[in-house]
């Protein structure tokens, strides 16, 4: 993987906002509906910490999971989660490159929770992933969608500044790394799924000093801190700097800094 996606990660600032993280997850498995297999057999692309790797084992007790990542200090802590289900199914983690990951094995279901913006071309793996899918199995994944808001375009702008440009010219996450919402419903319709795509863009209500950028330290931020990181005086410059420029676009309030973010979600169930 290239720098873009392949940032270092730092599971404690991750989580940090974990309940914010998290809420998309259930809000995506609510829309799948009964899987095929029992006990079904469910895989986890980009499962990070394992925080919401539980919700599959929560919402199908007697599943065998599997939750995927490639970030080692992510399944570090994942592997806290791991083990025996209490209704009979099991929760593991291994390592996996979402941009060279082929499946093995069949399953009913494929979920994946704010990963595939990091995995690019991730639209033609679709038709592989879809192979490995059970009959009247689901793929269904959250990415957020607001690549175009300040919080990312402030950080591009200033990566290409003349000052930062040197050494964070192609890190960030690209314009195109998520894709419009009618590109996703017709490449899973022309794979002969039933697919549900939609929107939801979330007020978050964060807390604390320079709450939004506390946010972007554990995603956003990751591959210009990963960039910056053998040069502490040059990352602090430019954490600084981007700081400043998100308490412009994010003043607080009293109550706290409201953060809008727009999320997109896929369910696709996949016919006989």
């Amino acid at each position: 993987m290239s720098a873009t996606t392949a940032p270092t990660w730092d599971p404690g600032q991750y989580l940090r906002h974990a309940e914010h993280r998290a809420r998309p997850f259930a809000e995506l498995l609510a829309r799948v509906t009964a899987l095929p297999g029992d006990p079904a057999r469910i895989a986890d692309l980009g499962c990070g910490p394992g925080n919401v790797t539980v919700q599959l084992v929560e919402r199908w007790p007697g599943a065998y999971v599997t939750g995927y990542d490639n970030s080692p200090e992510m399944l570090t802590r994942a592997e806290e989660h791991a083990g025996d289900a209490g209704g009979g199914g099991r929760l593991d983690f291994a390592h996996a490159d979402l941009t060279e990951w082929t499946p093995t094995e069949t399953y009913d279901l494929v979920v994946s929770n704010a990963a595939l913006q990091w995995v690019p071309g991730h639209l033609e793996a679709f038709a592989a992933w879809l192979d490995a899918v059970a009959t009247g199995g689901t793929f269904a994944f959250q990415v957020p969608d607001n690549i175009d808001a300040p919080l990312h375009a402030l950080m591009r702008e200033l990566a290409g500044s003349p000052r930062w440009k040197g050494r964070l010219a192609g890190v960030l996450r690209r314009a195109d790394s998520v894709h419009d919402p009618l590109v996703y419903l017709d490449r899973l319709a022309r794979l002969e799924c039933e697919v549900d795509v939609w929107e939801t863009t979330y007020l978050q209500l964060l807390q604390g000093e320079d709450a939004v950028l506390d946010w972007s330290k554990g995603t956003g931020m990751r591959p210009a801190l990963t960039a910056l990181a053998d040069d502490p005086e040059a990352r602090d410059a430019f954490t600084a700097e981007y700081r400043d420029l998100l308490r412009t676009a994010y003043p607080p309030t009293s109550y706290g800094t409201v953060l809008p973010f727009r999320r997109l979600f896929v369910v696709a169930r996949k016919g006989g």
